[in-house]
């Protein structure tokens, strides 16, 4: 007997010096079909997400743009906001880094438990300066003398900065993600943190002067001439969100009590994620994350999505184009669990194709039969079909293999074991020809009546099965495909998805 769990699933925040684009998406429905699934597994579920609007970059951007940079923020920030209703997402709380109220105060009683604890310390700096990574680099991680996310040479930057003795807990680290008290995902990523960490832990700046932020952040405890970095800042939102700050029940269920403590990342933050993120928690005497699942990236022509580099792709435009559950569909059937995936359009474009031809016509051709031939009850009343033995086995396996992919955060292999159902059901349409039994049955064929009944009770079977398991993949579109198989409608069935031509 399986036991309820409590889930808490973040998303990174993203910067919001831009428009979001499609890899923002990727993460946010990652994470959606992960806290669906938990649901209808049962759990008790908080899924998060929001935005970092403390970052130089975005005032960089408000500058450039002619803005304030309150103004500025807000506007990207309320973009990323509304992704929520065209991507389905079930998201229980957005942030906001800088207007939520429970944000700096939460900042500020992190920061103190890291000086209480002798972890924060002031020294002089210099250093080369990426403003898209917003950190520090070594000239070991460049090629030919430009970041390897940004294609951007850093800047040379010398100044007083506070930072965390990050060396101090080297071993520490090393132990909790070798003993698996710390679980990355997929396994080269673990690997890639490990073999960072023995490769030695320096102390990393964790503020910036206020003069190079224009006074925009949150201002380090004591030392108004400081703004909080924004990687410290902006870490500190999976429990600031909890309302860390007052020591809230909140925090207490979900991050202190929570069974599983999961951030869904990019592959470019895991640095940040799975190194200085536990470090800060170490020093502050407060709970860690218990898994790290991190995500490559969406590419055009091999290139990161990425608003700098002029790759990004606007989700909401793809959205209008070939449908929220085509997007869906296509983040979930052609994104691998490790390894970049394309951004072409003729994909998405099958994809919409693939849910019209072989759900919908699926969907809509068993309640045509159905609906013109016999009731429901009368269906589930026939006989067994030989040749159903496969479709039921497939539907009784369903659950177990899309819970045995996605705690492997697999979401490809439990979107194809969803399909592969599908595919089964229509071989065994083409194998019984109900449509055949219905035209002898109305000749008065008392056997290929009853053989009928059962075939389309095998069907609506399946069919119920495949609505209640796509519920996290497509939410809904599985709402409209209940809605249809209830009440028998074939018009309903018929406006399940949308057929999309090919972009040449």
């Amino acid at each position: 007997m399986s036991t309820k769990r409590r889930f808490y699933i973040t998303t990174a925040i993203p910067y919001v010096n831009g428009d979001p684009h499609l890899g923002h998406a990727l993460e946010f429905v990652q994470a959606d079909v992960l806290a669906r699934h938990r649901r209808r597994r049962g759990d008790d579920v908080r899924f998060l997400t929001g935005t970092d609007d403390n970052a130089l970059k975005n005032v960089d951007a408000a500058l450039a743009a002619g803005l304030s940079v309150a103004e500025f923020v807000a506007d990207k920030a309320q973009r990323f906001s509304d992704l929520a209703e065209p991507l389905q997402l079930s998201n229980d709380d957005f942030i906001r880094t800088s207007i939520d109220p429970r944000h700096r105060p939460g900042v500020e009683r992190l920061w103190a438990a890291c000086a209480e604890a002798g972890d924060l310390y002031q020294r002089d700096y210099e250093g080369l300066y990426c403003s898209g990574c917003e950190a520090f680099v070594f000239p070991g991680d460049l090629n030919d003398g430009l970041c390897p996310e940004h294609n951007e040479a850093p800047e040379r930057i010398v100044e007083r900065n506070w930072f965390f003795r990050l060396s101090r807990y080297q071993d520490a680290l090393l132990d909790l993600i070798e003993s698996g008290r710390l679980q990355i995902a997929p396994e080269h990523r673990r690997n890639e943190v490990l073999a960072f960490i023995r490769g030695g832990l320096s102390d990393f700046s964790v503020s910036r002067a206020q003069e190079r932020t224009r006074g925009w952040g949150i201002p380090v405890p004591g030392d108004p001439s400081q703004v909080i970095y924004v990687w410290f800042d902006a870490l500190a939102n999976y429990i600031t969100a909890l309302d860390f700050a007052e020591d809230a029940a909140a925090y207490n269920d979900w991050w202190r009590e929570s069974d599983d403590r999961l951030h869904v990342i990019g592959k470019g933050i895991i640095r940040f994620h799975a190194i200085y993120w536990p470090a800060i928690l170490i020093s502050a005497g407060q709970p860690l994350p218990t898994t790290i699942f991190v995500h490559d990236y969406l590419t055009v022509d091999g290139q990161k999505l990425s608003k700098s580099l002029g790759t990004a792709i606007d989700p909401s435009e793809a959205i209008e184009r070939y449908g929220p559950d085509a997007l869906r569909w296509w983040f979930l059937r052609d994104v691998p669990r490790a390894g970049d995936a394309d951004f072409r359009p003729d994909l998405i474009a099958a994809r919409a194709n693939e849910l019209a031809d072989g759900l919908g016509n699926l969907i809509n051709r068993t309640i045509a039969l159905v609906s013109r031939n016999c009731t429901v009850e009368a269906s589930r009343r026939g006989e067994t079909v030989a040749e159903a033995v496969g479709l039921a086995t497939s539907c009784a396996e369903l659950p177990s293999a899309i819970d045995a992919a996605l705690a492997a955060f697999d979401l490809r292999s439990a979107a194809n074991a969803l399909w592969e159902v599908v595919v089964e059901a229509n071989r065994f349409a083409s194998a019984t020809r109900p449509w055949e039994l219905a035209r002898a049955a109305r000749s008065g064929d008392g056997t290929a009546a009853a053989r009928l009944d059962s075939v389309l009770g095998v069907l609506i079977d399946a069919c119920s099965h495949i609505a209640s398991e796509l519920d996290p993949f497509l939410p809904l579109a599985a709402q409209r495909i209940s809605a249809a198989l209830a009440d028998l409608d074939v018009q309903k069935g018929r406006a399940l998805f949308p057929k999309v031509e090919a972009e040449a």
